[in-house]
């Protein structure tokens, strides 16, 4: 099964992103397949004024993300993004999501980057307007689905984990073995198995950050766009260094062996419009506390007419 996990990446019409040819960017995807014009689109801009607190939204459950598994994990440039398939012991589910509101236990099985170029942030969902320097979407199926083609036809097929970047002076040395591998996949279709797998809540933020997060549902990134996604976005970033980000601007390529070499720079959908959806925060979440409530406003328009009635008597 997961031999072929990182095929939804894929689509049957041609696509890309802006930075490669604007005729076949974002703005053209729908024309390619009508879900990417649907209304549960991802990613988002978090307005955290407008999201609203759920208090069932509690602690994650990550099972096997303290384990290395046995068994190799591939990486691999796809011609859109770096990927790396979790094959071996996760095919059986052993590394897997649940809890938090979750339908179902998801189990993970694959992760892959989106980000910028030297000058500009490349995350695809934003915070309060602001965009990230790069994002890491950790895909899970969920158990109840045989394959990604299966999860793809249903609202509760996929639950991905979507993880900010914020640039810092060290390096993150749970990286390394990511950022080392670079190299090894400058150009589409080429792949490397790693030397060893390693636990996946190594590139998660600290463990007491992990209960702060956004839910709301939405869509694949990329063509065919399919609206089967339970997105979690974490609010607290992962550190990683400059020097580690721009081997990822500057080591990967749109372009396969014998085409002229073209960057892998912004490789990122722009946010989408939200439309009738909701998000919600977790009970451990930020809240713009900016935002005044409807409690709030009553209460300011009561002070205010009490006001008015004491100036004019």
């Amino acid at each position: 099964m997961v031999s072929h996990l990182a095929s939804f990446c894929f689509s049957t019409g041609h696509w890309c992103y802006s930075s490669q040819y604007p005729s076949c960017g974002p703005d053209h995807w729908k024309d390619i397949n009508h879900n990417c014009g649907g209304d549960n689109q991802s990613p988002i801009d978090i307005d955290r004024s407008k999201v609203s607190r759920d208090k069932n939204l509690g602690e994650i459950i990550f099972n096997g993300y303290d384990k290395a598994p046995p068994g190799k994990w591939k990486i691999m440039n796809d011609g859109h993004t770096v990927l790396v398939t979790l094959e071996g012991e996760t095919i059986l589910g052993h590394i897997n999501i649940s809890g938090a509101g979750l339908p179902n236990v998801f189990q993970a099985v694959q992760f892959h980057f989106h980000w910028g170029d030297l000058k500009q942030n490349g995350s695809e969902h934003w915070i309060d307007g602001k965009q990230y320097p790069m994002e890491l979407h950790i895909v899970h199926l969920n158990s109840k689905y045989t394959n990604i083609a299966a999860a793809k036809a249903n609202a509760d097929g996929l639950a991905v984990l979507g993880l900010l970047f914020k640039v810092v002076e060290t390096d993150n040395t749970n990286y390394n073995t990511l950022v080392a591998a670079m190299k090894n996949v400058s150009l589409e279709g080429e792949f490397v198995e790693l030397a060893s797998t390693f636990r996946l809540d190594s590139l998660l933020p600290r463990a007491d950050k992990l209960s702060r997060y956004y839910r709301y549902q939405g869509s694949l990134t990329t063509p065919d766009c399919s609206e089967a996604v339970t997105w979690t976005v974490l609010e607290e970033p992962v550190n990683i260094s400059r020097a580690q980000l721009d081997i990822f601007v500057d080591t990967a390529h749109f372009s396969a062996a014998g085409e002229a070499r073209q960057k892998m720079t912004n490789n990122f959908r722009p946010p989408q419009p939200l439309k009738s959806r909701k998000v919600s925060a977790s009970r451990d979440a930020t809240v713009n506390r900016g935002a005044m409530s409807n409690t709030s406003v009553f209460a300011l328009l009561v002070l205010l007419l009490i006001g008015q009635h004491m100036v004019y008597t």
